[in-house]
């Protein structure tokens, strides 16, 4: 593809470029080397393996050190447009801008980090040239690991045996996506010039775990749907970090809204005037500052089961949904909005007699500020009122699933997109746009099925055996309209939204660092 940047016509495949040279300053145009081998062929100057230098490096590519000082140096030169004659992380992130690193998958810096070697806050040739050298050697050393006959190319089934070793589980369609997007002249190899353009600028560590990542990252596309899995991430080498990292972000932020969780909940089964100040002093009377924390214990204890289920869930799904549309690639986003809603939907329903204990044990009267504990609670429930009870407002529950995940969606990408426009000016928001438009589209997706919720909610908490019980879903909302009118179906909306922006920002803070610790960055 063809970009041009500051006066500078460049021709740059993925996220590399190829040989270049500068006959003309700020001009970078390509240089043809000699080719003995085959056209698009594999021929491997490097016979011996060992330790590994520039000279391996040079020979690889069949350039000269001469044509190597040129196209690092133009590299340069594209990063600086300004000519300070050394970059910032501004004039990183401009030059990735420019090519087309995702905006969701901007490293800007961390490539500065690393090339900054003196921390002084810019870069310099010297240190933009040693980071040059680093990498190459170490994307070297990698490329001859995975060719073991050593000829000089990378098969695809060199590559998935590599992937396999590193526990990495791809099917053939998948690998071969792999192979066409680093393979540029779509000879269905990859030498060791295509190999390096496309992780040139990869500033982290270049092992085949990272790689992967990496590709998943830039070249499957990231709708924004925060109700759906992501796409890739099951068949990552860590996926059990994953789920660590996940179930960490979700008992933290369940945990810091445990007390507008309960308020909320308390409102919702009210049947007459709810106000949130009396509902306050209730909760502090009952059991003082540990009362506002009443179930929260198996709020968290259900973030990971219901987190592995869901994810599960939704590839087998995918798959299931991919094979009826005859593409067992991409499903597009109807179909992943189905299969994320369905697998929600079979992640809620195994989970859901935790669901409705927490919600008995937060609306469980108690002058003395004690209320049963979990075994006693759950015996009490399947004896006086059956199994079935355990499962009480399931259907308004999943009924409101689809619908919040459409409507979330839908909101999240016309917010980006409104702000990109008329905000940004066509420039990538970071991750306070992401988690503002994150934060009004899940307020506007849980506001307008939160009537279901308030129905769910007052079927959980109402014993079956007493004669005032609700006989069903159309009871509960047919007394509630009559008694309490429209507004009925919205008390406790007021907490609920309170608990959007700190949930999604501790969520989004924890998980993002939990990924650092975990090394899935």
């Amino acid at each position: 593809m063809s970009m041009s940047r500051a006066g500078q016509a460049i021709d740059v495949e993925h996220v590399g470029f190829s040989n270049m040279d500068t006959s003309a300053k700020g001009k970078p145009t390509l240089v043809q080397t000699s080719d003995d081998g085959p056209a698009g062929g594999c021929c491997n100057p490097v016979k011996k393996t060992g330790t590994v230098s520039m000279d391996h490096v040079l020979l690889a590519l069949r350039e000269t050190k001469e044509e190597r000082d040129l196209r690092i140096r133009s590299l340069f030169n594209f990063f600086d447009a300004a000519n300070n004659g050394y970059l910032d992380d501004a004039q990183i992130e401009a030059g990735l801008s420019a090519l087309q690193i995702p905006p969701e998958y901007k490293y800007a810096k961390d490539l500065f980090k690393v090339c900054d070697a003196n921390k002084d806050g810019r870069v310099d040739y010297h240190e933009f040239r040693r980071y040059m050298d680093d990498k190459e050697l170490e994307l070297y050393r990698i490329f001859q690991a995975i060719d073991v006959e050593h000829n000089g190319c990378i098969l695809p089934e060199e590559l998935w045996d590599a992937l396999v070793k590193a526990g990495i589980e791809m099917d053939d369609e998948e690998l071969a996506r792999f192979v066409e997007h680093v393979d540029k002249d779509n000879n269905g190899i990859i030498t060791f010039e295509e190999w390096r353009d496309f992780l040139l600028l990869y500033p982290h560590e270049a092992s085949i775990e990272n790689i992967y990542h990496h590709w998943e990252r830039v070249c499957l596309v990231d709708i924004g749907e925060q109700a759906v899995i992501p796409e890739g991430i099951s068949k990552h080498a860590h996926t059990s970090k994953f789920f660590i990292a996940g179930g960490i972000a979700g008992a933290a932020s369940r945990t810091t809204t445990a007390p507008l969780d309960r308020l909320k909940v308390i409102l919702q089964v009210q049947t007459t005037r709810a106000s949130v100040m009396p509902a306050v002093k209730k909760i502090w009377q009952e059991g003082g500052l540990l009362g506002f924390f009443r179930g929260n214990g198996l709020n968290v204890v259900k973030v990971t089961p219901e987190s592995a289920i869901k994810f599960y869930a939704y590839e087998m799904l995918k798959n299931v949904i991919g094979d009826m549309q005859g593409n067992k690639g991409d499903i597009g986003t109807s179909g992943r909005l189905l299969a994320g809603g369905m697998a929600g939907a079979v992640a809620q329903t195994a989970i859901y007699p935790m669901d409705l204990i927490k919600t008995r044990l937060q609306t469980f009267a108690s002058e003395s500020g004690k209320c049963p504990g979990l075994g006693t609670l759950t015996k009490d429930i399947w004896v006086q009122e059956g199994p079935r009870a355990f499962y009480k407002g399931l259907i308004p529950s999943v009924l409101g699933i689809i619908p919040y995940a459409g409507i979330d969606l839908t909101a999240y990408e016309t917010l980006k997109d409104l702000s990109k426009r008329y905000i940004l000016h066509d420039s990538e928001g970071g991750p306070l746009v992401q988690l503002g438009c994150g934060t009004i589209s899940g307020a506007l997706g849980a506001t307008s099925v939160y009537p279901l919720q308030v129905i769910r909610t007052r079927m959980q908490a109402q014993p079956s055996n007493t004669s005032a019980a609700y006989k069903g879903m159309s009871d509960v909302f047919w007394r509630t309209l009559q008694n309490e009118g429209i507004r009925g179906f919205y008390k406790g909306l007021f907490p609920n939204l309170l608990k959007v922006v700190p949930a999604a920002s501790i969520t989004y803070l924890v998980y993002e660092n939990m990924k650092k610790t975990l090394d899935l960055d």
